[in-house]
């Protein structure tokens, strides 16, 4: 009875947190040079003329023309100048910004790293921050800054995405928005020089701007927005039948790379299915506290870290047998599928060579929990 009631005040209080919170729409584009600049902006113009409250917080025009002219005539909250190593930066005035409070702000380039020394590490942490003070806020970002596609990003560029947002900063957002273009308008816009100065042109024609790389990191942007949409379907119209509520458990070992990918790979279903989900870490004798290597204790603490970020609840349980342990939180949390590694990864043989393997595999199919091996 006690547990209903502290649920019931929780649910309240997060709706009335919820209520007080700006709204939050977010732009996606699939590269630089779709458009999402030109498209805040003209927005700007719009609400501008409805008489709605609304200052550009931060924007990055890339010195394209055609999006430079359209900052006239809207009111620009001054960047914030900051001195680092030796030289004058600017970086968006948060505090102003709240100080100010208008209607609606825009904060463009959503994964961006702030000057060390700023308050927030990320853009995006400022933009939670402008959120919770009542401020609507309209900002954009590109597909291959997304956390939980950034491996998949780097096999289809074979880039590295450093600057990153969690997934759970966009499943804030109250309205998601792709701006589409086909590989051919892209390489056109780019030629064209509406994206890059001539003299970078020909580099980013041999390097991003390939047919088959843009071909496929627009399908990663109309995924993402599709899933967008099915959530917010899910949460706002009502079922006339009753779905199963999807639940995942992401089993991990000490191995830094399979996690990684354990992890981000589980986001993107729990993504998907709009679920909640989990991080097991199973802690056998042979890894206690006074045992495990440092490199590993470091390993296991950012793919925590990883999966906090990504939206997970993150589990560590002591137990002799890891799918025993399995098992246990299985019964606990409701899970309805379960995620590992594939065979050749060290969760799995561990698994395997254990002789309660056939009883994970009957004790999920008896209650209907799907077993998901992740390559």
């Amino acid at each position: 009875m006690d547990t209903d009631k502290e649920n019931n005040v929780k649910h309240f209080l997060d709706l009335i947190q919820k209520s007080r919170r700006g709204k939050f729409k977010v732009y996606i584009g699939m590269s630089a040079g779709v458009g999402k600049t030109f498209r805040m902006l003209q927005e700007a113009h719009t609400l501008l003329k409805k008489g709605i409250d609304i200052k550009i917080g931060y924007i990055e025009t890339h010195n394209r023309k055609e999006t430079h002219e359209l900052l006239d005539g809207l009111p620009v909250i001054p960047r914030r100048t900051i001195f680092y190593k030796g030289k004058q930066l600017e970086e968006m005035d948060v505090q102003a910004i709240i100080s100010l409070r208008p209607e609606v702000v825009i904060v463009d380039e959503l994964a961006h790293s702030n000057i060390e020394g700023s308050k927030n590490e990320k853009r995006w942490q400022d933009v939670l921050e402008i959120l919770e003070a009542g401020i609507n806020v309209i900002s954009a970002v590109n597909i291959q800054h997304i956390e939980s596609l950034n491996l998949e990003v780097k096999q289809i560029t074979n880039v590295q995405v450093q600057e990153r947002v969690p997934d759970s900063v966009l499943r804030l957002a109250d309205e998601v928005v792709n701006i589409d273009l086909t590989a051919e308008e892209l390489i056109n816009r780019l030629k064209e020089g509406k994206i890059y100065t001539e003299d970078k042109i020909q580099a980013a024609l041999r390097n991003f701007f390939q047919s088959d790389q843009i071909l496929q990191l627009r399908e990663l942007a109309l995924k993402e927005v599709a899933s967008q949409v099915v959530r917010k379907v899910e949460n706002e119209v009502p079922q006339k039948t009753a779905l199963r509520h999807e639940k995942l458990l992401a089993c991990i070992s000490t191995n830094d790379r399979t996690a990684k990918i354990v992890i981000r790979k589980t986001a993107r279903l729990a993504s998907y299915y709009n679920s909640s989900w989990y991080v097991l870490y199973v802690q056998t004798p042979k890894e206690s506290n006074d045992k495990i290597a440092l490199d590993k204790q470091r390993h296991l603490i950012n793919n925590f870290k990883l999966a906090t970020e990504l939206g997970a609840e993150v589990l560590k349980i002591e137990e002799s047998k890891i799918t025993e342990g399995i098992l246990k939180v299985v019964e606990q949390k409701n899970i309805t599928t379960v995620c590992i590694g594939k065979p050749h990864l060290n969760l799995f043989k561990v698994i395997l060579s254990s002789n309660v393997f056939n009883k994970l595999l009957n004790s999920l199919s008896s209650l209907k929990i799907d077993l998901v091996i992740l390559s």
